[in-house]
């Protein structure tokens, strides 16, 4: 009777240190309001660029207090929030459009193909802050339409990929039998073909998820995206860039808020990438295993490949 080994797969000290970040960033998104010290509106004109506490600066304002005398921290709290969710939203939408327009395309093929087709070569050939600057001068900016503009961007991606694996998948096994049998096609698709693509959906959300964030901070930075007097990081940013020698943390804060979330979903993503899909798994395992030099006589033995 032979033993059976389990092999556990210990997660990498890297990947576990973005996990716990991104635990607490959407613990902070979850649970803003009750996080927050106070209104992230209030003003204390008193205190205002107080440095945060360590700094010269004390408590109630831990990370201090921005030009017109808000509290950083409860500013940073909201911030966090709005930003995470119009990239979640952003992200939803384009996993939606994406995904339909590539079902649609290796469904119906021809002149419906070729549509798609010339849509997501028309989509890359404009560039979307050109674009987006032109939706927001016709139509004015609001929020809705701001998660619109993140919700187009980069649903090419998802099209291009659930079209070519759904056509690959239409030539399985299961696919064949679920036409023979009459099985309709929304119900094949969506209980079966689609499915069977959740893990490479998956990956691609988290690799996605960052560059949502990434746009909604630089149009908010450059005064187009969230409108004050709600708050978000790039707003932060933006108010914080003319006092970078007065008072530094108020750009600080959300700029490595910034590149500490973007930087641990793409550690994430990563790690779901290669635990995730098949292929990488498939060339790790058969990796040629390197055989040891055998010695003799001080010399070393090298094998002749055979012919």
């Amino acid at each position: 009777m032979g033993l059976i080994r389990r092999t556990r797969t210990k997660l990498p000290i890297i990947t576990i240190i973005a996990a716990v970040w991104l635990i607490i960033i959407f613990s902070i998104t979850i649970f803003s309001n009750q996080l927050a010290p106070m209104s992230y509106t209030r003003t204390h004109m008193e205190v205002r660029l107080q440095p945060p506490v360590g700094m010269g600066g004390s408590a109630p304002f831990i990370l201090g207090t921005d030009q017109l005398g808000r509290d950083v921290l409860s500013r940073l709290i909201r911030s966090i929030r709005t930003s995470l969710m119009v990239a979640f939203f952003g992200s939803g939408i384009t996993l939606v459009l994406g995904t339909t327009l590539g079902v649609l395309a290796a469904h119906f093929k021809g002149w419906v193909d070729e549509a798609i087709s010339v849509l997501i070569d028309f989509y890359y050939a404009i560039p979307f802050m050109v674009f987006a600057l032109m939706i927001i001068a016709f139509f004015g900016n609001n929020m809705t339409l701001f998660v619109i503009l993140l919700g187009i961007q980069g649903w090419m991606r998802y099209a291009r990929v659930t079209r070519a694996m759904c056509l690959s998948a239409q030539e399985h096994g299961y696919a064949v039998a679920g036409r023979a049998l009459g099985m309709h096609p929304f119900r094949l698709y969506t209980r079966h073909i689609l499915p069977n693509m959740a893990n490479v959906i998956i990956v691609m959300l988290t690799l996605n998820f960052p560059q949502k964030i990434l746009i909604e901070t630089s149009l908010s930075f450059l005064g187009l995206g969230v409108q004050p007097p709600e708050a978000s990081l790039g707003s932060m940013l933006s108010g914080g860039r003319n006092y970078l020698l007065v008072a530094p943390w108020m750009a600080l804060i959300p700029g490595i808020t910034i590149f500490l979330t973007t930087l641990c979903m793409s550690i994430i993503g990563d790690w779901l990438q290669d635990r995730l899909d098949t292929t990488t798994r498939l060339q790790i395992r058969k990796r040629p295993k390197k055989k040891p030099i055998e010695m003799n006589n001080g010399e070393a033995q090298v094998e002749m490949p055979k012919k």
